[in-house]
């Protein structure tokens, strides 16, 4: 089996904090995700996470003109210059401070950055090699307190910053005569947003209470005017030190610094530019107090988009101030704003609910619509064809996701509590659910319905949950009363109540070829009940801790159970002896939280796997927990093949194993002041068996861990669900850039001049060397389809399979059919018998499915052996009635 699992998707999350980003064309919603990147296709209905991740939370994201580089800094300051186009950073860079927010210019030569009370222009990466990719022009100083938002005039001879002073200052991004810096009053709370008016110096700005002032500048831009330099004739020292002083001013980095004053500066020869209030208008009614929370203005169409804290947005056109629509959207505050290209789709952010909206107003209708669950995932399901993906969260709600294209597309909203676990049955139509409020649903996805509800005679929290192969029997478990209930899915009703655990019920699982229930409790025993004979307890398995996680093998030929001391256990059912152990406490590497008296080596040892799942060929399990890793163990071997970190985001606690020692004090951790805490001793310590930290106190970090995890059903993927969120991994790299045996000559210049000398084979070599999507289906297309057979014999062993997947992949989505059918069958004549050598490559897929056919045929048999049965009774009835009957006559009777 491989396992070069790689990142592929983030799903259950849509939108955490910072600003929202359309691409050029405006089909496309950047969206920061914590510490990554989702990037929703509209047109498509797609989503994709990119690969790259900080180090803590995004606050921020610049995205350039063109749409291809991408500027990402989190809340420490740290930048990530990222690419979009092959989805990798092309540089580090740290600010040192946090940042507020960051901006293009409309030609792309340069970026602005608001941190603290200055703001910094730097000149922008270009196509070129650089040494160092961001290099500071000038330092613009004025505002008294942070600043908090920039825009930029078009032809980018200028740009203003708003600040939290109450302050909007207008700066030169040139040393202009007339324009150095300009300050703007006229408001009394913090500046949102401020806007230049298209190919004007003209200025909209909005504040937090409600106030919009339309400023009207005396100049246009064509009237500002380069400061002359004085060309006195210099001496040769005095150039020299000039020099020197220009080179220490390099090395340093500092820029030009230009300080501003409240007041505009004085010029002699040149006419100042001057600002006027032209006009004020106000969102609020008299009494009101909404604040204005975000805000975004589309220069074209001379629209002012506006959010507030209670979820409604209003869009004016100005500078008139008419009001063209409004509408609640959520009931928390939207946090961010953004207007595609064309004007015709707003987006909107809301981090309380973790929202994503585009709306289309001039159909009043919505475009995109997600919601990722409001507190963590519990768990999930892959559907037998690996397709949809069902998650349940604590916040009472049943998603249903799809794995091609990353989004929700169902919603159950009836359980009124936390759910405990969610499952598929074995026809992939049907979704049961767990939850702590007493009940079970069965959701029907034809009808997006909940048709059956299943309860408990006395109320209970239903904690674990499975359903049989068939479909047939609901089983779960109760953390209050250590009762198993089981009920009939088609009549509803309650079948039985198993009991004997002395625990409560922490997992169940039915056997996928035997009719026989596991269940493990904090009792430390996993009870194996016979349905056939009564459901009476046919062996009880002995544990040497709390049982947490019980799951078969696919074959179901052995038994794998997670304890509390975190071990896994693997056992033979059938003769109910152990056949080997991992102890994996040592491979999760706990980390110590910030308000942790003990070391992360002490807290470790209360650490466990609460989720396991074996693979398709059942060699290996895959496992999770209180732990920021997931492991993958040989379970013939005992041993760890590969241990995957699910994330670097040190926004979450518990995510390093020592703390800074800038922070520890001869009291402990500076973490451990915390004015929300009312005990004397410093912090609430968490009891035992408390899962989540203490909601109320006043800096709150959730911590990072695995509650459930899955193997979709080819093996190809598995999924876990996070305090990230739902993440995917998967060996099918979607990279757009993953080169092959890359050189210097491999340039798509050098692959076309292949295609103009017609060395046909030369050029497809080259065009997986460099591994370019658009590239490789250009060179296919080029090639005549009279040399195709040329081409397919002449190719190195090594490139037939890369041509014959890529052929495969543009056979479902390309036109000219075909024309890849004809690739496809000279590749497989020339080639087939080479190819049929690496059938291993998916041997793990094979016997996934011989063991599904096993499973069948065991069940058709038993079926047939019963129904011989029957019929043998019936002509032994019928054979002295009919003794004189032919045997054809009594075929047909029976």
């Amino acid at each position: 089996m491989k396992f070069a699992y790689r990142f592929s998707n983030l799903l259950g999350a849509v939108y955490r904090q910072g600003n929202l980003n359309f691409s050029k064309d405006g089909n496309a919603v950047i969206s920061p995700v914590g510490n990554r990147i989702s990037i929703f296709d509209l047109k498509n209905n797609t989503s994709e996470t990119l690969p790259v991740s900080t180090t803590k939370n995004i606050r921020c994201v610049g995205l350039s003109p063109d749409g291809n580089l991408a500027i990402v800094v989190d809340e420490d300051g740290a930048a990530l210059l990222v690419s979009l186009i092959t989805r990798a950073v092309l540089h580090h860079f740290h600010f040192h401070k946090p940042v507020n927010s960051i901006c293009f210019s409309p030609d792309g030569r340069k970026f602005v950055v608001t941190k603290e009370n200055v703001a910094l222009m730097y000149h922008a990466p270009g196509k070129q090699r650089e040494f160092n990719a961001f290099v500071l022009d000038k330092s613009y100083y004025g505002p008294y307190d942070e600043t908090t938002c920039i825009d930029w005039t078009d032809d980018s001879k200028c740009f203003v910053v708003g600040s939290k002073d109450m302050s909007t200052w207008v700066f030169g991004a040139e040393r202009w005569a007339n324009l150095i810096y300009y300050s703007l009053g006229g408001h009394k709370d913090v500046i949102v947003g401020c806007f230049f008016e298209k190919d004007s110096l003209d200025l909209y700005t909005v504040s937090q209470d409600g106030t919009l002032c339309v400023w009207e500048s005396d100049t246009e831009l064509d009237g500002l005017v380069l400061k002359k330099s004085q060309n006195k004739p210099k001496s040769l020292r005095q150039e020299e030190e000039e020099d020197e002083e220009e080179e220490e001013r390099m090395e340093g980095q500092e820029g030009e610094v230009i300080r501003g004053k409240a007041e505009a500066p004085k010029e002699k020869k040149t006419k100042n530019v001057r600002y006027k209030q032209r006009s004020k208008h106000f969102f609020n009614k008299e009494g009101d107090f909404n604040n204005l929370t975000a805000a975004a203005y589309h220069k074209s169409t001379h629209i002012l988009v506006t959010g507030f804290a209670s979820g409604i947005f209003h869009l004016h056109e100005l500078p008139e101030f008419n009001l063209i629509h409004s509408l609640s959207i959520s009931d928390q505050r939207i946090t961010s704003v953004a207007i595609n290209s064309s004007g015709d789709w707003i987006g909107f952010g809301c981090s309380g609910m973790g929202q994503l909206l585009v709306w289309e107003w001039q159909s009043e209708s919505y475009v995109f619509k997600q919601q990722g669950h409001f507190n963590n995932m519990a768990s999930l399901a892959y559907s037998p064809d690996g397709q949809y993906i069902v998650t349940g969260g604590d916040d009472g709600k049943v998603k249903v996701w799809n794995t091609n294209s990353g989004l929700c597309f169902v919603t159950f909203t009836e359980h009124t509590s936390s759910i405990t676990n969610v499952t598929f049955t074995s026809s992939g139509f049907v979704v049961v659910s767990a939850s702590l409020d007493g009940t079970l649903r069965a959701f029907d996805l034809h009808r997006y319905r909940n048709f059956r509800t299943f309860t408990s005679p006395r109320p209970a929290q239903f904690s674990s949950l499975a359903v049989d192969v068939s479909g047939e029997l609901v089983s779960a478990g109760a953390q209050d009363s250590f009762e198993i209930f089981l009920w009939s899915m088609q009549t509803g009703r309650l079948l039985e109540v198993l009991g004997g655990h002395e625990g409560p019920v922490s997992c169940l699982c039915f056997s996928p070829v035997q009719s026989i229930l596991a269940s493990t409790s904090w009792d430390r025993t996993v009870r194996l009940w016979d349905m056939l004979n009564s459901w009476q307890v046919k062996e009880t398995l002995p544990l040497t801790s709390d049982g947490l996680y019980v799951t078969y093998r696919p074959d179901g030929q052995e038994l794998a159970v997670g304890t509390l001391n975190g071990e896994i256990s693997f056992w033979n059912p059938n003769t109910a002896t152990q056949t080997g152990s991992v102890a994996g406490r040592h491979d999760l590497e706990m980390g110590r939280k910030e308000t942790d008296k003990i070391t992360a080596k002490q807290s470790a040892k209360g650490k466990s796997f609460t989720s396991l799942c074996y693979s398709a060929d059942g060699e290996s399990i895959l496992a999770g927990g209180q732990s920021k890793f997931v492991c993958i163990y040989n379970v013939k071997e005992q041993m760890l093949m590969k241990k995957f970190e699910i994330s670097c985001n040190l926004s979450f606690d518990a995510m390093e194993e020592f703390l800074d020692r800038r922070k520890m004090t001869e009291f402990g951790s500076l973490a451990l002041v915390d004015e929300g805490a009312g005990d004397g001793d410093g912090v609430n310590i968490s009891l035992p068996g408390v899962r989540r930290g203490d909601l109320s106190s006043r800096h709150f970090k959730p911590e990072i861990r695995v509650s459930s995890l899955r193997f979709s059903p080819t093996g190809r993927s598995w999924a876990a669900t996070t305090t990230e969120g739902l993440l995917v991994y998967s060996l099918d790299g979607s990279l757009v850039f993953d080169p092959y045996d890359l050189d210097l000559d491999v340039t798509p210049g050098s692959i076309r001049k292949q295609l103009r000398l017609q060395e046909w084979a030369s050029a497809i070599v080259l065009a997986f060397r460099l591994n370019e999507k658009a590239l490789k289906q250009e060179v296919l297309e080029t090639v005549p389809h009279e040399q195709i057979p040329v081409v397919c014999g002449s190719l190195p062993d090594i490139y037939v399979e890369k041509l014959l997947g890529f052929v495969a992949t543009c056979l479902e989505k390309s036109s000219h059919l075909q024309f890849y059918m004809t690739w496809a069958q000279n590749l497989l004549m020339l080639h087939g018998q080479k190819l049929k050598n690496r059938c291993d490559f998916n041997m793990y897929n094979i016997r996934y499915t011989v063991a599904l056919s096993k499973q069948r045929g065991i069940k058709r048999a038993a079926e047939e052996d019963k129904e011989g049965e029957e019929d043998e009774e019936d002509e032994e009835d019928l054979s002295d009635e009919m003794s004189e009957a032919s045997l054809e006559d009594a075929e047909m009777l029976l």
